[in-house]
C-alpha cells in the first residue's frame, strides 16, 4: 500500500482530516449569539449528503446528554429531513435546521422555500450559495461554515454550531468548555488512530466493506460506509443489530462477492447484542467471510462518536491510496448535478 501520497491525495485530505478536531471550537463560536425564540417540542433538520451527518451524531450525542442530566436538558424529538419537502412534523411547534454546505443543494432549497412560506421558525447553516442568501433576504438567522473543504469533512464545524444554537436557547445545557477539552485531547490521539486505520484498510483491499453496529450507534456505521463509498470510491454497505440478525445475515449463504465484515462494538451495549455481534462473527467465519470486531471508545460519549468516526476517516483514507483514488473529488456527484441541469 506505499504510494506517493502528494501523487495522489491533491487537495491534502490528510490534513484536513488531522486538523478536524479543531472544528469544534470554532463551530461553537460561530453560533455565539444565534437564538429563535420559542418553546419548541421538536427540531427538524434538513440536509442531504455530507451536510445531514451532523445531525445524525447530534441526535447520538444530545439523547446521551439528556439521559445523564434531564434537569438541565430539555426532551424533544430530533428528526431528519433528507427530501425536497418538509414532512408534517416540521409544522408542529417545531425549530428548522437547515444545513447545506455549498448553500445550494436543490433538495434543502425547496425545503428551505417551504418553511419561509409558511413563516416556520428556521436557522440556515451553510457557507454561502443559495441558503445564505435567502435567510439574508427573509431576515433568518445563519450559521455561515468555513468553506473550501468537502462537506462530509465540515461535520465538526455543523455539530457544534447547531448545539451552539440549541444551547444559546436553553434547550440544552452549555458544555462548550468541555467539547472544546475533548476535542484537544482527541488530537492527541490522531496519530494512533492513523496507523490503526491504515491496517485495517489493508484487510480491505479487494472486498466489500460491510459495517455492523448496535442500534444506538448505527449513524456511526452509516458514516463509516459513506466515507469508503466517496473516499475509496468502492460499494460498501451497513446495517446494525439486533435487526440484521433477523433478515440480512441470511444473505451469506450464498455471498455473490468477497466481502469484510467490521463490527463496531460498544461493550457497554445490551449483553445480548454482544453476544449477537460475537456469535454472528463466528458464523461469518464459517462462510468464509473476513470479519474484524472493533471494540469503540467508550469513556465519554463525544469520544465514542469522534474517535470512531477518525478511524473510519482514515480507514478510509488508506483505502483510497490503495486504488491509487484521489480521496476528495466526486466526480460521479458533480456529473449528476450537470447531466441533471441539462435535463431541466
Amino acid at each position: 500500500m506505499e504510494k506517493k501520497v502528494d501523487n495522489i491525495d491533491k487537495q491534502n485530505l490528510r490534513q484536513i482530516i488531522i486538523d478536524s478536531p479543531k472544528q469544534i471550537k470554532d463551530g461553537l463560536k460561530l453560533a455565539e449569539g444565534i437564538n429563535i425564540n420559542g418553546n419548541f417540542n421538536s427540531l427538524m433538520i434538513s440536509g442531504m449528503g455530507g451536510s445531514s451527518l451532523p445531525a445524525n451524531i447530534l441526535r447520538i450525542y444530545l439523547n446521551d446528554l439528556y439521559v445523564r442530566n434531564p434537569e438541565k436538558n430539555k426532551r424533544f424529538g430530533i428528526f431528519q429531513n433528507r427530501s425536497y419537502s418538509l414532512p408534517p412534523e416540521a409544522y408542529e411547534n417545531c425549530l428548522n435546521f437547515f444545513s447545506s454546505y455549498s448553500g445550494n443543494t436543490e433538495e434543502t432549497i425547496l425545503s428551505f422555500k417551504e418553511a419561509v412560506k409558511n413563516n416556520l421558525p428556521s436557522v440556515g447553516f451553510a457557507s454561502g450559495g443559495k441558503i445564505l442568501e435567502m435567510c439574508q433576504e427573509n431576515s433568518i438567522p445563519c450559521v455561515v461554515i468555513p468553506s473550501g473543504i468537502q462537506p462530509r469533512y465540515a461535520i465538526g464545524y455543523s455539530f457544534a454550531a447547531m448545539f451552539q444554537v440549541l444551547s444559546n436557547m436553553g434547550m440544552v445545557e452549555n458544555k462548550a468548555e468541555e467539547l472544546i477539552g475533548l476535542s484537544r485531547k482527541l488530537e492527541k490521539t490522531m496519530l494512533a488512530l492513523e496507523e490503526k486505520g491504515r491496517e485495517l484498510a489493508g484487510k480491505l483491499v479487494g472486498k466489500i466493506p460491510v459495517i455492523y453496529s448496535s442500534a444506538k450507534f448505527k449513524s456511526l456505521a452509516m458514516i463509516w460506509k459513506i466515507k469508503i463509498n466517496e473516499n475509496a470510491k468502492i460499494p460498501s454497505f451497513y446495517n446494525f443489530y439486533p435487526e440484521l440478525n433477523h433478515n440480512e445475515m441470511i444473505g451469506y449463504t450464498l455471498p455473490q462477492g468477497k466481502f469484510h465484515v467490521i463490527t463496531l462494538l460498544d461493550k457497554n451495549d445490551h449483553p445480548q447484542n454482544i453476544k449477537r455481534m460475537e456469535i454472528t462473527a463466528e458464523m461469518l467465519k464459517e462462510k468464509g467471510i473476513g470479519t474484524t470486531i472493533i471494540e469503540i471508545e467508550n469513556d465519554n460519549i463525544f469520544n465514542t462518536i469522534f474517535s470512531t468516526l477518525l478511524l473510519g476517516d482514515w480507514v478510509s483514507y488508506y483505502l483510497a491510496l490503495a486504488y491509487n483514488q484521489d480521496p476528495t473529488p466526486v466526480e460521479m456527484v458533480e456529473d449528476l448535478k450537470k447531466r441533471l441541469e441539462q435535463s431541466a
